[in-house]
């Protein structure tokens, strides 16, 4: 037996172990598209010096190259937007723009989105073309469709399943839009984040088709949504869990910061009702974005100690956070109070029990309105 075979052997049974994996149809997949192969040109290894992340390129004349293709993690591919493992030596200090998916979560979602012999299938995002390749496996290259916003990320992602004898429809698009082409589609899957479920997409499935889609927000909390669609374009279902995160959609990635707030001086103070480290739970951070959607956060320091921010740049609203001697104070400017409208969501989730998220609802109106709600104890 070869030593790819070997890997993606362990591999499909390391994913079976943990549940992910449930149908003999995805574990041939696994077994039979060769994930090394969509990583032939490497892949970019975390390095972190102090508080800096670095990353650097891991090549296939590296030892650690092919069992690293196997284990059961995300890869980074792509730095800046544009930046390969080949193109450089040494090491690169700038945010990954394009990844291959942990394979026991590609199987996940594969697995959740139900397919089934003869569906046609549309993929928002193609990344390096693995979870394509399993698409392709499972339903036949005709009924798989895989659209990707950068030229360069699809073309890569062909060539690799070229390589390995699949040529399904890869587009060149915003991936936000659909593919109205080969339209109505049986299931959606998305492997990128958003921050709500467009349009497009309700119009581009067929009634009691499946969109599976993570949804999440610029406090970085997010949760994979599984929508069933309806007569009337709607769509409605429920998060699955499990604190699964993806790089958001390009056009769904928040704004620059801009020039900050004296965050020090301006604004009011007062004592948290709720602590400032409450976000630092995934659960909790996703029911503070759904408070402040437009809100960002990030860390201050200065001569007086760290400062959480939560800051509106269009809304022109903000909050600094700091722990003093074990009180938390906050400091808020704008026209809203961000962190008194975290705190009000906060205390009514607490005061329902803390649901998980797997509880929580979904819902889609056909002109795009999203709510996610979770289950009241009154009722």
């Amino acid at each position: 037996m070869s030593t790819d075979r070997s890997l993606a052997e362990a591999l499909a049974d390391h994913i079976a172990a943990s549940g992910d994996l449930r149908s003999p149809e995805w574990r041939r997949a696994v077994l039979d598209v060769p994930r090394h192969e969509f990583l032939r040109d490497g892949f970019f290894r975390r390095t972190d010096e102090g508080h800096v992340t670095g990353w650097e390129p891991v090549l296939p004349d590296d030892p650690t190259w092919l069992p690293a293709c196997y284990a059961n993690a995300s890869l980074v591919t792509q730095i800046a937007g544009g930046i390969v493992p080949r193109d450089i030596e040494g090491r690169i200090f700038r945010q990954p723009t394009s990844s291959s998916t942990m394979p026991g979560l590609v199987v996940r979602m594969l697995e959740e989105l139900g397919v089934e012999d003869g569906m046609r299938v549309l993929e928002i995002g193609s990344g390096t073309g693995y979870s394509t390749g399993l698409l392709s496996h499972r339903l036949g290259d005709e009924l798989v469709t895989s659209v990707e916003v950068d030229p360069a990320v699809s073309g890569r992602a062909r060539a690799a399943l070229g390589r390995i004898g699949h040529h399904p429809r890869m587009v060149i698009g915003d991936g936000l839009q659909g593919h109205r082409e080969g339209a109505p589609y049986d299931r959606l899957i998305a492997t990128c984040g958003v921050l709500r479920i467009p349009v497009a997409w309700l119009e581009q499935v067929k009634p009691g088709g499946r969109i599976l889609a993570t949804v999440g927000g610029w406090l970085y909390a997010s949760e994979l949504a599984c929508l069933t669609v309806h007569e009337d374009g709607t769509a409605a279902g429920r998060l699955l869990g499990g604190e699964v995160s993806f790089m958001l959609a390009r056009p769904h990635t928040p704004p620059p910061l801009g020039v900050l707030p004296d965050f020090a001086r301006e604004g009011t103070e007062r004592e948290c009702t709720v602590p400032g480290d409450a976000l630092t739970d995934w659960t909790a951070r996703f029911v503070a974005q759904l408070a402040v959607p437009g809100a960002q956060r990030f860390s201050l320091m200065d001569g007086d100690g760290d400062m959480d921010v939560l800051l509106d740049v269009h809304g022109e609203s903000w909050a600094g956070l700091r722990n003093e001697k074990g009180r938390w104070i906050v400091r808020e400017g704008g026209p809203e109070p961000l962190w008194r409208r975290i705190e009000d969501a906060l205390l009514r989730w607490g005061r329902d029990g803390a649901p998980a998220l797997g509880s929580f609802t979904v819902g889609v109106s056909a002109e795009g309105g999203q709510t996610v709600s979770w289950p009241s104890s009154a009722g």
